[in-house]
């Protein structure tokens, strides 16, 4: 590859007091000055599964995760540009809701849901975004 190319550009971000990635993937990547943060599931910092809690507490979670890796690579839920939501069942989308609203207040990103089959392990929610980041 030529000298200063894309690839050469990409940073992979890894979250202090966030799970550790657990496959062959970063938690979140930096290219220029765009944070592409990996989906985030209901696991809490110590790398334990909230599969079993209720769609609310995965959500909190979820969403929790979100943040901390967004810190990590110098953004904050503010910087999010686009999310992308995926649901187990998408008549959760009442309780899913209040909660994301929560977290952004105001800031209102471009926003996509997704329905799925399954997750594994058996989690109901899982959320990824791109952030922009100040130069």
């Amino acid at each position: 590859m030529a000298q200063g190319s894309p690839v050469n550009a990409l940073q992979s971000i890894a979250a202090a007091g966030a799970a550790p990635a657990k496959g062959p993937y970063s938690p979140a990547i930096r290219a220029g000055n765009l944070l592409f943060v990996s989906g985030q599931i209901a696991v809490r910092p110590d790398g334990s599964s909230m599969a079993d809690a209720d769609l609310a507490a995965q959500t909190r979670q979820c969403l929790a995760n979100l943040r901390t890796v967004l810190e990590a690579g110098g953004a904050t839920l503010e910087r999010v540009a686009k999310v992308t939501v995926y649901l187990a069942d998408p008549a959760g989308w009442p309780v899913f809701n209040p909660i994301y609203a929560e977290f952004f207040g105001q800031h209102a990103p471009a926003r996509a849901i997704v329905p799925v089959a399954a997750f594994p392990g058996g989690f109901l929610v899982e959320v990824d975004a791109v952030a922009v980041l100040d130069d």
